[in-house]
């Protein structure tokens, strides 16, 4: 089995800011994978939040042929050669195409033919995310995602609510409101109509949420990883979002998903910026998921060829896949 890593670059179609900064493209690795003569690709997107970079997941990914000729690549024993992580999902999902090919992901699992995802505000003045708001409900958008900081969340969401009365609104901190009172924030934020906020405080630091009323539910991003990671959100969280570059692929995903149910929380499925190639692996999780934020296609100023068609705020795949 030889597995292939090479960095590609996606222009955006606008500069997108969070409370991290702001990017005019997105760097990402694709995976090419053959194994006796039979190719597939995978796509993942290196996360410096998590101490990634192109060229540490490039060198993860390129460790994996180094393996002794006895050793078994297979899904089930790839997390003991890589941790969770982007680079671990490039390979991982690489693996479900290899077994599967044309079947992965639609005759696999049972997909819905058209998903609603969230689409994305960029973090900029509150008239600015107004008018990005109203733009993209009159593109047909059903559920917006907010980008905020820990400056001016009440006046963004006023406007943006005012700009855009009936459309459903989630809020992602990004980790930046752990110095803000959160108690006074989220009765203030339950005026507009919110459905929820995602990650408020920075990881490690969960233990803040206990206890604090919230008229909206709390979904963990950043907080949340794999399995290991749910025990520490009970009482924290009633939501959490799964990312495949988060998790190390599908398979520790659907695993997750499971756990997470069990364990009393809703799922959300979310991305990092991508294209369609990443997108795609994600949708068994985003079938069955209560909040879908599989955006990242829109966000670039072109996606890759036969990519998810996105229309009226929705994925649609009936004419493509089945």
């Amino acid at each position: 089995m030889i597995l292939l890593a090479k960095h590609e670059q996606f222009p955006l179609a606008r500069p997108f800011t969070i409370s991290r900064g702001t990017r005019t493209h997105q760097d990402v690795v694709t995976v090419a994978i053959e194994h006796h003569g039979i190719s597939a690709q995978s796509e993942c997107t290196p996360y410096p939040r998590y101490g990634e970079s192109i060229e540490s997941v490039i060198k993860q990914i390129d460790s994996l042929n180094q393996l002794p000729p006895d050793a078994r690549l297979t899904r089930d024993t790839l997390p003991q050669y890589l941790p969770a992580g982007a680079a671990r999902n490039a390979v991982d999902c690489a693996l479900w195409r290899l077994e599967h090919q044309d079947n992965f992901p639609f005759q696999i699992f049972d997909i819905k033919p058209e998903i609603i995802t969230a689409m994305t505000v960029s973090l900029d003045s509150p008239e600015a995310m107004a008018e990005q708001s109203k733009i993209l409900c009159q593109q047909g958008a059903r559920l917006l995602k907010v980008k905020l900081n820990h400056e001016q969340v009440i006046e963004r969401v006023r406007a943006i609510r005012k700009s855009v009365p009936e459309v459903e609104i989630i809020l992602d901190a990004n980790e930046a409101w752990g110095g803000l009172n959160l108690e006074p924030l989220f009765s203030q934020l339950s005026e507009f109509n919110i459905s929820m906020i995602e990650q408020p405080v920075p990881k490690g630091e969960d233990h803040k949420l206990k206890g604090i009323p919230h008229p909206i539910k709390l979904c963990a991003d950043e907080s949340c990883h794999t399995c290991a990671d749910l025990n520490d959100l009970l009482g924290c969280y009633e939501m959490i979002n799964i990312k495949l570059d988060k998790t190390g692929g599908l398979t520790e995903a659907l695993t997750l998903e499971q756990a997470a149910r069990k364990s009393g929380f809703k799922v959300m499925v979310g991305c990092m910026v991508g294209s369609s190639l990443a997108m795609e692996a994600a949708l068994p999780i985003a079938t069955h998921a209560e909040i879908v934020d599989l955006d990242g296609p829109v966000l670039l100023e072109k996606d890759r060829e036969n990519g998810i068609h996105y229309r009226d705020g929705m994925m649609h795949f009936s004419a493509m896949q089945y």
